[in-house]
């Protein structure tokens, strides 16, 4: 089913919006704790809590105006809702900061594994909105795993070892902005294995 044409503007708004409001969320109450039901949570597992559902609400309007979905907003919306709920039932942030490890190192470990079968999941994925030839679908995705695997493991020594604080920063503007320039640096410099398509006349 192809996705129908979306302002990209609105579109982008509905991606990141949801992340960039749960940081300012947990900027202005970060240095509070909440009692809801005889219980007291952090300013940071209510952030997350809020989080859960403007995710949805994105991801529905997403699908809405859009009339499909990547496997990727999917998952990821999945992780989200899962480990933004452990962290409320068991009043521990560690779950929500694990979600991150365990996204990318899906992430890590479903490329690697088509790698050993000799196929490219992210061709599988991305062929269509990228023509390229397999050799380099091929290197990117190996370049990609490796990617993720990294960003799994900094993750890990991250929320282990620095402040909330400085994880949150990280988790809403390092990691996607880094994703983000890899990725660009990567297609650059596999520009020899695209596929031009035909001018029409």
């Amino acid at each position: 089913m192809t996705a129908r044409p979306v302002n990209p503007i609105l579109k982008q708004a509905l991606e990141l919006g949801p992340t960039l409001l749960f940081f300012l969320v947990y900027l202005r109450i970060k240095e509070r704790s909440f009692e809801i039901g005889g219980t007291e949570y952090s300013g940071f597992i209510v952030a997350t809590l809020a989080l859960v559902p403007l995710l949805l609400v994105a991801i529905a309007a997403l699908w809405w105006l859009t009339g499909k979905l990547s496997r990727m907003q999917v998952f990821t919306a999945l992780m989200v809702v899962v480990f933004g709920g452990l962290t409320a039932w068991f009043n521990d942030e560690s779950f929500f900061k694990m979600k991150t490890t365990i996204v990318y190192g899906v992430f890590a470990v479903l490329l690697g594994g088509g790698l050993l079968w000799g196929r490219s999941t992210l061709e599988w994925v991305m062929g269509e909105l990228l023509p390229m030839r397999h050799e380099g679908w091929m290197i990117l995705t190996r370049r990609l795993a490796l990617m993720f695997a990294a960003l799994a493991v900094a993750n890990e020594v991250i929320w282990r070892t620095q402040t909330t604080e400085l994880w949150v920063t990280l988790e809403t503007f390092a990691f996607p902005v880094v994703l983000v320039l890899f990725l660009w640096v990567q297609i650059m410099a596999l520009q020899g294995y695209l596929i031009e398509q035909p001018k029409a006349d």
